[in-house]
């Protein structure tokens, strides 16, 4: 996390994170690869868990962790499939998120960073291209 990282929850505050967050979870529901992920009676339970989580991640109140712990976001997302067309759809929607609730700019590419990377991080299944589990 680098010094940006940090000044990102100065920058656009609670609620800049809290614009951006119903943004993308407008745009999940009805979409065909992240939709069926997203258990629908805790929808509004995922959008508070996400909007804590960045808020914390970037510099601001800790409520994500005094409430949930230790993010250990790979554990908490180990059962949903996460293949590369779901991290892709995910990381799109995030970004079109991030052009409609239009943010300063100078929060945007440390988002943008995160997102991609905590994205890639999330891989859990090859997607239809890979081996399948007991290949080989």
């Amino acid at each position: 996390m680098d010094l940006l990282d940090t000044q990102v929850f100065g920058i656009i505050g609670e609620a800049g994170f809290t614009r951006l967050v119903a943004a993308f979870y407008r745009r999940v529901p009805d979409d065909d690869i992240l939709g069926p992920l997203y258990p629908k009676p805790d929808m509004i339970g995922a959008e508070r868990r996400l909007r804590q989580f960045l808020i914390q991640r970037f510099g601001g109140p800790d409520h994500y962790s005094q409430t949930r712990g230790h993010p250990r976001l790979r554990a908490r997302h180990a059962r949903f499939k996460v293949d590369p067309a779901a991290r892709d759809r995910w990381v799109k929607l995030m970004h079109e998120a991030l052009e409609e609730v239009q943010l300063p700019p100078s929060a945007i590419p440390a988002l943008r960073q995160f997102f991609n990377e905590a994205s890639t991080f999330l891989l859990n299944h090859p997607g239809p291209a890979g081996p399948e589990a007991g290949d080989g």
